[in-house]
């Protein structure tokens, strides 16, 4: 135990305990910011919607709602896969809020003005992940 948690801070990682277990909230926050993070720019007008739709999402005022991102921005980058984070969704919420989780998703991607690849990517599997059908998936619909 000593030597796991030496190694840890050696590698420069934080605990996982350190990080509360993913809820569909931080499921979701967690892939918001996955999605935004997948052309490798992420930016204030991407964090000001996703703030905007955990707010939105969760009934939490603007403070409430940015503390809930930076927490899962944490939770991002020291999680496991996206699977993790769609499973729990998956198990926890049905189809047609799913649906509305998908459609935050693609307003993140579209936030910055910028459409890059690597998002449509990282949406189509996330998608998947979670049941989406491709007919009914937002950026299917956008084109």
């Amino acid at each position: 135990m000593m030597w796991d948690s030496l190694l840890t801070r050696l590698r420069g990682k934080t605990p996982a305990s350190d990080l509360p277990e993913p809820d569909e909230k931080l499921a979701l926050g967690a892939l918001l910011v996955r999605v935004a993070k997948s052309d490798n720019h992420y930016d204030a007008v991407e964090i000001g919607e996703i703030d905007r739709i955990l707010a939105a999402t969760f009934s939490l005022n603007p403070v409430e709602a940015a503390k809930l991102r930076a927490t899962c921005e944490k939770l991002e980058s020291a999680a496991p896969g996206t699977p993790d984070f769609a499973l729990v969704i998956r198990q926890n919420v049905d189809y047609p809020h799913r649906l509305e989780m998908a459609q935050a998703l693609w307003r993140v991607i579209i936030a910055d003005g910028e459409h890059a690849p690597e998002e449509d990517a990282s949406l189509n599997e996330i998608e998947s992940m979670l049941g989406i059908k491709p007919e009914d998936s937002p950026a299917n619909q956008a084109t």
